[in-house]
């Protein structure tokens, strides 16, 4: 975990920071918690282009993490069309029941028991996602029971500025009564890491999708696993290094 401790250390560095005393964790929802990204990826493409847009589904991932309306807006006007607010909502209410009509999205593999040992380790959990999918968020408590509350958590109703601009990551550090080196956070989107490099914090990053290593470490990811898997099964010695930084 040498490579853990020199990201901790790199991170300390560049904020100033004498230790890193980690409170909470902050959770992605596509891509980390649930498996749902080939989903909304191929819903978004369709859609699109339903409505004459140009949009592939490899493009979609590019925009994980976007409130929808501002990735409509952005493609709109890239496109050189002006689309009204009630069209904006038509083309998401569209993405929204093709997305239902999908096969059912399962909790990614390794994400229940890696909040399990997270909350073990001591440390609260918040959701911060740019989604606002009712079919997930409201699967959540099932899928996950005990583990999020709406207290805290964070959703595309949430904001004005979807990622990559911090404010979701911002209102959750508010929401929790949060230090940005109280918490870290698990993203596997790079408008996400963006976003919460932009808000100061460490940010541990998982590759889930077809997207390539050096796309997630250009968005400013301090540390890098393969999935969610790899990440469970090495959080005892990631979490390790964090109590030596706390000292």
């Amino acid at each position: 975990m040498n490579t853990v401790n020199q990201a901790i250390q790199a991170y300390l560095q560049q904020n100033n920071y004498k230790r890193l005393p980690i409170r909470a964790v902050l959770f992605d929802m596509d891509g980390v918690i649930y498996d749902s990204m080939p989903n909304h990826a191929s819903s978004w493409a369709k859609v699109m282009q339903s409505f004459g847009f140009k949009m592939s589904v490899a493009e979609a991932y590019m925009h994980e993490g976007r409130k929808g309306d501002e990735t409509i807006s952005m493609i709109s006007r890239r496109e050189g069309k002006d689309v009204s607010e009630d069209e904006r909502k038509r083309i998401y209410q569209k993405k929204t029941e093709l997305f239902g009509l999908n096969p059912v999205v399962l909790p990614m593999k390794g994400s229940l028991e890696l909040l399990h040992k997270v909350t073990g380790s001591g440390l609260f959990v918040m959701l911060v996602t740019g989604s606002g999918q009712p079919s997930l968020l409201e699967r959540l408590n099932f899928d996950f029971p005990n583990v999020f509350t709406r207290e805290r958590m964070i959703t595309s109703f949430d904001v004005n500025n979807g990622k990559p601009h911090p404010e979701p990551y911002l209102k959750a550090l508010q929401k929790g009564n949060l230090k940005p080196d109280e918490t870290i956070v698990i993203e596997n989107a790079p408008l996400g890491i963006e976003a919460a490099r932009a808000a100061g914090l460490f940010v541990v990053a998982v590759n889930t999708g077809p997207l390539p290593d050096s796309i997630l470490i250009d968005s400013g990811a301090n540390i890098l696993f393969p999935s969610v898997e790899s990440l469970c099964s090495n959080w005892e010695q990631v979490y390790s290094c964090i109590l030596i930084a706390q000292k």
